[in-house]
């Protein structure tokens, strides 16, 4: 077995374990959200606040079905982590070609739906009439791109099971230096809509794929799939899809519950839509150290569940915890310090609405990343030892409780009411999904604890 490329998270100290692994993750998230960043930044200073609100208006699509492809990726990756715990690596390349079998008909089925919807739901959800061209043209070449969106998820999903966070580092810098490379040609020099950033996220994602099964092929022998690893296992299938469907459920449960809100946001208006963009984007920039201690966690969590390693579980629950309420912390300095700056140099507006809403959502949203981590890591904690209906749960609660927001907060309170939403529904969701893990504590005892 390669063991320079491959990490075994059953042995060791789990903090130093969860923050190595979590460190690549990180990384290469900043990258990503950096170059959000700095697309956001070429489509605000070139394109104009219309091709910032076209972008915005479709964001929450654009996170309900990627959500959805790479919740279930996640699932699927678990199966994996728990059969290297094992050391069963027959089961590890069967479950590697079930994996790739699922994400092909899952990446034509999602082409499919896309082309036949997007319009539709644009229109359901109040996009203004304005940019509703723009936004269409832009979210509709992203999702023609999701097949190699979602290979790449997969094959970055299987090294990390296998406790490798580096090398999808490594090729998602490169993709990301090749994305703004397109955007600078597509967009200032070709003078290219807001379409043309689209292609160039596409382009960087088809790079990124062939860049990761090139190194998947040459560094990883116990990869290697024969004709038996794609036979039909009942038994597995089911357990791999039941597990990524639960992971996807969760994430597009939560992600259509902002596709709800986000049509609230659209008829508040341009300024309120752009205003919303800039908030998001700085708030999912500060949330990435608290999702990637969770993508460690969970990496965590499935190779020592499959190892019968229970105490790990609980240690790695807590480090975990302990690292996620550090960074919340300093995020809350950041919302009461830096929030309207920030704003005005991600978007170069000069309107003072606009910086004053983005760093009103994050003033209440970011001082609640204490409950936002505890629950994510209690949900990917859960998924870990296979129990999955407790998070899939939580997700719904989330999203009945944004239908609530649609219904009676947002027309009540307006752009307040979609501030505080989130947090409050943070609070309910963490409160169940504690007391569901305290039940089951119990039932660890029925393993080997070690």
């Amino acid at each position: 077995m390669n063991k320079t490329r491959i990490k075994d998270m059953t042995e060791g100290n789990p903090l130093q374990l969860i923050f190595t692994f979590a460190l690549p993750i990180f990384l290469g998230n900043i990258f990503q959200q950096l170059y959000n960043v700095l697309d956001t930044m070429i489509a605000g200073y070139n394109l104009g606040d219309n091709a910032l609100a076209a972008i915005g208006a479709t964001s929450a699509i654009y996170s309900l079905i990627i959500g959805m492809a790479n919740g279930m990726n996640n699932g699927y990756s678990i199966i994996v982590a728990r059969s290297y715990g094992e050391k069963n690596m027959e089961k590890l390349r069967h479950s590697v070609g079930v994996m790739l079998i699922l994400n092909v008909i899952t990446a034509l089925l999602f082409t499919l739906l896309s082309c036949i919807f997007i319009m539709p739901i644009l229109k359901l959800l109040n996009t203004p009439p304005e940019i509703i061209k723009d936004a269409y043209e832009f979210i509709i070449i992203i999702l023609l791109g999701i097949t190699s969106t979602i290979l790449y998820n997969m094959e970055a999903g299987v090294l990390r099971a296998l406790g490798n966070s580096k090398t999808p580092l490594v090729f998602l810098i490169i993709s990301l230096f090749f994305n703004l490379a397109m955007d600078l040609i597509f967009v200032v020099i070709m003078h290219g809509g807001v379409w043309s950033t689209a292609l160039a996220t596409v382009l960087s994602e088809v790079l990124s794929v062939i860049l990761c099964f090139i190194h998947i092929v040459k560094y990883y022998p116990e990869l290697k799939l024969s004709k038996k690893h794609f036979h039909f296992d009942k038994e597995l299938i089911i357990e791999m899809f039941t597990t990524g469907l639960s992971m996807g459920l969760m994430s597009s449960i939560f992600a259509l519950g902002t596709v709800i809100l986000q049509g609230s946001i659209n008829s508040l208006g341009k300024a309120t839509i752009t205003a919303h963009l800039a908030a998001r984007k700085l708030d999912e920039m500060l949330m990435l150290p608290l999702s990637t201690l969770v993508t460690a966690n969970a990496t965590f969590v499935g190779q020592n569940y499959g190892a019968k390693k229970i105490n790990r579980i609980r240690e790695g629950i807590k480090k975990t915890c302990i690292l996620g309420f550090i960074w919340a912390t300093f995020c809350v300095l950041i919302a009461y310090t830096a929030a309207p700056i920030l704003t005005k140099a991600l978007t170069g507006t000069s309107d003072s609405y606009i910086t004053n809403m983005a760093a009103k959502y994050l003033r209440i949203n970011l001082p609640f990343f204490y409950v936002l981590h505890i629950l994510l890591v209690l949900r990917t904690s859960l998924q870990g030892i296979g129990r999955k209906i407790a998070p899939l749960i939580s997700s719904s609660i989330e999203m009945i409780g944004k239908f609530a927001a649609v219904l009676w907060l947002v027309p009540k309170l307006g752009y307040l009411g979609v501030c505080i939403v989130e947090p409050i529904l943070w609070v309910l969701c963490t409160l169940f999904l504690l007391s569901t893990f305290f039940k089951i504590e119990k039932d660890f005892e029925k393993l080997k604890i070690s």
